[in-house]
């Protein structure tokens, strides 16, 4: 699809940094179409692989598990995504795009990679097309604010400071909430091949447990801006 085509108007939904069974069902439940588990130890939504297996073990057909990984080895890498049946791999450290195509297993695994937009006026420095083209073997790029640590700090960054148009597929994360996610869709959708959006944070009721309500809330007001989307 070109950027002059009618853009996409169904935007895809990820729930991040799931920990419990309840919530990986409430992910589904809602309507989700990916649900992510964070595989970085430091973090406070950390599990293993051999956990992300037996969660994503839940998941009906169609519904996407999503490894999260930053700067981890090949090794470690290549475990978790075999032992994760359908996953597909989300690098969110200093990863270039050799190291990217590495350790996702040359290609055997499709992959997501995360940019990380500076807040603030700075954000208008990032080259989000020079970008999507280093990282072109990437299944998308996903956008996140720069803050300390990796993703989850509930943060967003100025979304109006991002280049024009990018042929590229983004996914749209850091600082979502059922309150701004429209707005996002509305400023984003335009400007890229298709988009869909991630949320970690913005569904919990404390690090790593998400509350099925606001994960409900979430949803729907995606899906009311795919509605109210001007064709």
């Amino acid at each position: 699809m070109s950027l002059s085509s009618p853009p996409n108007l169904r935007t895809r939904i990820k729930i991040c940094g799931l920990t419990r069974e309840q919530d990986v069902d409430a992910a589904v439940e809602a309507g989700a179409d990916a649900v992510g588990f964070v595989l970085y130890p430091p973090s406070p939504r950390a599990v293993s692989a051999e956990r992300a297996a037996a969660l994503a073990a839940r998941l009906p057909p169609f519904v996407t598990p999503v490894l999260l990984f930053v700067d981890a080895r090949t090794e470690v890498t290549m475990r978790a995504l075999a032992t994760v049946p359908g996953a597909i791999a989300q690098f969110h450290g200093d990863e270039s795009p050799a190291r990217c195509r590495e350790a996702s297993g040359g290609g055997a695994y499709r992959f997501l990679r995360a940019a990380r937009i500076p807040l603030g006026a700075a954000g208008a420095g990032f080259d989000l097309v020079k970008y999507a083209s280093d990282f072109s073997h990437a299944q998308a790029i996903l956008l996140d604010a720069h803050v300390d640590g990796y993703g989850g700090g509930g943060k967003a960054f100025d979304w109006s400071l991002l280049s024009t148009a990018v042929d590229a597929h983004l996914v749209l994360s850091g600082g979502l909430t059922p309150a701004n996610v429209a707005d996002g869709i509305r400023q984003l959708r335009p400007r890229c091949k298709s988009l869909a959006v991630d949320v970690s944070s913005g569904v919990e009721a404390s690090k790593g447990i998400k509350d099925a309500a606001k994960i409900r809330d979430f949803v729907a007001a995606v899906r009311a801006a795919d509605r109210a989307f001007p064709a």
